[in-house]
């Protein structure tokens, strides 16, 4: 009977453990990464009334009798199964679709959560900002002229400045893609002004200095005549201002004395050849680059007395392609240029977070720059972690090392911006398992209250 009391005992206290840890898991069915835990219980060990005895050749084996002393908490499990993703809205809110955590640091202590409800602080630091620790991720570097993301390097805290200034750029590539007409008829000597008007064909580009101011790169084609499949090229670049921007062209080099080229096409239509003023000639296969130069208004001189000029280069493609380069079809003439690289001064306004974890700026001049990355941590037994408080978690002894590295790869999940993973709380489970605890405490304490009356009734034999 005393057995049966510590029994009831113990099924008492654990039955107590397991509702404590599902008012705490219905407690959070609303708290955004939060991970429910699962209580499993195993029996205790039993009291060995007699031994088991082997078969004889007179009786068979006897079995053992035992006698249990109750039950305890096997394991409290935490549950990382994925969570419901909401839509936010929000640029700064992230949430991890697969397995993973983000990692947090609070000086030199890192922890780990699934919570994604980030914010920037007022130095531009990515942040929890319910109690303050840093985003950890990998910054943008320069590296041989290049802005790289190293991903292999140890991660630091994450700074996106907002309001930041981004330089001006000069242009110095400009790409010509346009098609021009076969049709188009030849401008003789004796052309009159609609002749002339009717055999050219003129693209632009607005293209800027090193001031970030803009100029206006034009370039127009005419057929030369008498040549078959030859058109010579004008540059000039701000056509209204020609005094300060006197043009120069020339394959190799700027130093050229005027803006004109001409170029070649086989009968496919296709880039033959290109001749600059000097006759240099380009003619074997690759782009087709010329340099040109243009003077800058209002800047300073060179050490001689020049006046400053910018040089940028005009590509028209690959020599014999007729996909990446200018075409002669004859099909309409086509205008636009197809891309230049050059913008004026920009201000960071806002930012983007993709897939990879990358966080993208938009600056105002339309120019788009690779911030930094977040990273991401993954365990070989995540169910091994410490609760940290904060939904955050540690590393323990049977947690594993942390495996951290960019989102999709080694086994993490991907980064969804502008949701949240939200609690993995099930509340019909939650409240179905409180109905089978709350009938489990109510059996065990039936069993105190019925080896009570047991011993109640041996107490009064002797009456």
């Amino acid at each position: 009977m005393m057995r049966s009391l510590y029994s009831g005992v113990s099924g008492l206290q654990n039955h107590q453990t397991r509702m404590d840890v599902i008012g705490n898991n219905i407690s959070n069915v609303n708290t955004v990464g939060f991970k429910r835990g699962r209580v499993n219980f195993q029996d205790m060990i039993s009291q060995q009334l007699s031994g088991a005895a082997r078969p004889t050749e007179e009786v068979g084996g006897v079995n053992p009798k035992e006698v249990g002393l109750g039950m305890s908490v096997a394991s409290i499990d935490n549950i990382f199964t994925q969570g419901n993703l909401q839509t936010t809205g929000v640029s700064t809110d992230v949430a991890i679709e697969g397995n993973g955590f983000f990692i947090l640091k609070d000086g030199d202590q890192t922890y780990y959560t699934r919570n994604g409800d980030f914010s920037i602080d007022k130095n531009g630091t990515f942040v929890n900002p319910a109690n303050g620790m840093r985003v950890q991720g990998w910054m943008v570097q320069e590296v041989n002229g290049e802005q790289l993301v190293t991903t292999a390097a140890t991660p630091t805290d994450i700074t996106i400045p907002v309001g930041s200034k981004d330089p001006a750029k000069a242009t110095t590539n400009v790409k010509f893609r346009c098609n021009l007409n076969k049709n188009t008829p030849e401008i003789t000597q004796n052309a009159n002004a609609d002749d002339i008007v009717k055999g050219t064909w003129g693209t632009e580009q607005e293209i800027y200095d090193s001031f970030g101011n803009k100029h206006m790169l034009g370039v127009s084609f005419r057929k030369v005549a008498g040549t078959p499949n030859q058109w010579q090229a004008t540059v000039q670049i701000d056509p209204d201002n020609a005094d300060y921007t006197q043009t120069r062209v020339g394959l190799n080099t700027t130093d050229g004395t005027q803006n004109t080229f001409n170029v070649t096409f086989d009968n496919m239509g296709r880039l033959q050849s290109v001749t600059d003023t000097s006759g240099a000639v380009k003619n074997d296969r690759g782009h087709i680059v010329l340099q040109t130069s243009y003077t800058v208004p209002e800047a300073n001189a060179d050490v001689n007395g020049n006046p400053y000029r910018q040089a940028l280069s005009i590509d028209l493609g690959e020599i014999g392609s007729m996909t990446d380069t200018i075409t002669q079809d004859a099909s309409k003439s086509t205008t636009k240029a197809f891309s230049q690289d050059g913008y004026p001064l920009g201000y960071l306004d806002n930012f983007k977070i993709d897939s990879s974890g990358t966080i993208t700026g938009v600056y105002s001049n339309g120019s788009v720059r690779t911030i930094g990355q977040i990273a991401m941590a993954s365990f070989t037994n995540d169910r091994g972690l410490e609760k940290a408080g904060d939904n955050t978690y540690v590393e323990s002894n049977n947690s594993g090392q942390a495996n951290i590295g960019e989102s999709g790869i080694a086994g993490k999940g991907k980064i969804l911006a502008g949701a949240l993973e939200m609690s993995n709380v099930d509340l019909s489970e939650q409240l179905t398992d409180m109905i089978v605890t709350q009938r489990g405490f109510q059996s065990n304490a039936k069993t105190i209250q019925t080896a009570d009356t047991l011993l109640e009734t041996v107490l009064s034999l002797k009456r």
